[in-house]
């Protein structure tokens, strides 16, 4: 065999190894979960109160967690909120990845949630960022998805912070009669361009598509 020919040889070879391989990292991606699930939100909202009230690891994650659900901030957001924010019946703010401001009231869950917590803090300055680790510095987002991901050990669910997120919509969803109003309402609060956007970032679109199959 030439020199010629076996570098085709060769090339054929690498080729063909090389389709194998990026053929199986594909499938192993296709099935592997990223997406971020959404919790339900009364069982959330009562683990995470009992946590608050009880538990002196996680009471900081607890409250995070009762005040993601209840406004449907990013994570980004929700860390950057100081004490001084808690003050009024509203937290004004903007957006760091939009940068609109944004008026969101505070509900009584929250208010009783917030007092609790600066109870269990003890002596805070307002101007202090809400979420602090015990190392001193303001929490990050990879911590947050660990102490979360800890806490709510659901088989099947993939979670993350999206998942306070997407709970606070489903359930604005869910008592609004899962209303095309409440997807209008929500793709504003979102900032997506579409209700579709929404429907397929909450899950409801793949659930409609599975129901499909269900009921033939």
């Amino acid at each position: 065999m030439s020199f010629y020919i076996k570098i085709f040889v060769y090339m054929d070879i690498y080729y063909y190894i090389r389709i194998i391989f990026l053929k199986f990292n594909f499938m192993s991606k296709k099935d592997t979960k990223t997406t971020a699930d959404y919790l339900n939100f009364d069982y959330t909202l009562n683990k995470a109160y009992k946590l608050l009230k009880n538990d002196d690891k996680k009471f900081k994650i607890a409250f995070l967690t009762i005040i993601g659900i209840n406004i449907g901030l990013r994570i980004s957001d929700l860390l950057n909120l100081k004490h001084k924010d808690m003050q009024g019946d509203a937290i004004n703010l903007i957006e760091q990845k939009t940068g609109k401001k944004r008026n969101i009231r505070i509900n009584d869950t929250v208010k009783s949630a917030y007092k609790i917590y600066r109870d269990r803090l003890g002596f805070v300055n307002s101007d202090n960022f809400l979420f602090i680790s015990q190392k001193g510095g303001v929490f990050t987002s990879r911590q947050v998805n660990r102490l979360l991901q800890s806490i709510f050990v659901i088989k099947g669910k993939n979670i993350s912070s999206h998942s306070l997120r997407k709970t606070f919509g489903r359930r604005v969803w869910e008592n609004d009669g899962e209303s095309e109003r409440a997807l209008i309402m929500l793709s504003k609060i979102f900032n997506h361009t579409s209700i579709g956007t929404t429907r397929v970032y909450l899950g409801i679109q793949q659930e409609e598509i599975d129901d499909i199959y269900m009921n033939l």
